[in-house]
């Protein structure tokens, strides 16, 4: 009888626990707030000018759809929230990004240009360039790596594409004042002194 008595009050706390799991629902209203915001993201063009974000929130969205399939209901609705507070931000952040990212690509040919410039006066000074050949060489180096990079993150950083324009600017404006220095000081090959 004992026995008995447990096994029904198992089954009753077993049947109580599939009702209650039976019941949860969908999140289907996080579901469409979430679907609103990533449609406003990129009708504001966050795919293009916050990608970073915007691939962030695509992730979170996507693994709520799977939470979705798979009926886990709780995941899933916490997943659309955090689904739609990063396509927010994403959106909150194109213009920020867009004016970075035009402001890089406005700069970049004029980089390309005075670095050029710069290449051709340190030809000139070659010979007085003794004790800054080495700085030279290396900051050469560290700028052409710097402009790809640059290039590269205007579609994801374009944030971190402005930072590095403006590092590659200083690059341009150490070398431009120490070209005209060795330019205007006499040449150390030149004629013995006289007394």
């Amino acid at each position: 009888m004992e026995r008995f008595k447990h096994s029904v009050l198992l089954m009753v706390v077993v049947a109580l626990a599939f009702v209650f799991i039976g019941c949860a629902k969908p999140p289907e209203a996080e579901k469409s707030a979430a679907k609103a915001a990533m449609d406003a993201a990129v009708s504001a063009g966050a795919d293009k000018y916050a990608v970073g974000d915007f691939e962030s929130a695509k992730g979170r969205w996507d693994s709520a759809e799977s939470q979705m399939a798979n009926k886990d209901y709780k995941e899933a609705k916490q997943s659309y929230i955090d689904a739609k507070s990063t396509f927010e931000m994403a959106a909150g952040n194109v213009k920020a990004n867009k004016d970075a990212a035009d402001a890089v690509n406005a700069v970049l040919p004029s980089l390309e240009n005075n670095w050029k410039n710069l290449e051709d006066a340190a030809k000139k000074v070659e010979k007085k360039m003794t004790d800054k050949q080495e700085e030279w060489t290396a900051d050469a180096k560290a700028f052409t790596e710097g402009l790809q990079a640059a290039k590269d993150m205007v579609a994801k950083d374009p944030v971190g594409a402005k930072a590095k324009t403006d590092e590659l600017t200083s690059v341009i404006d150490k070398w431009d004042t120490a070209f005209k220095e060795l330019a205007a000081a006499p040449s150390k090959t030149g004629a013995p002194k006289t007394k």
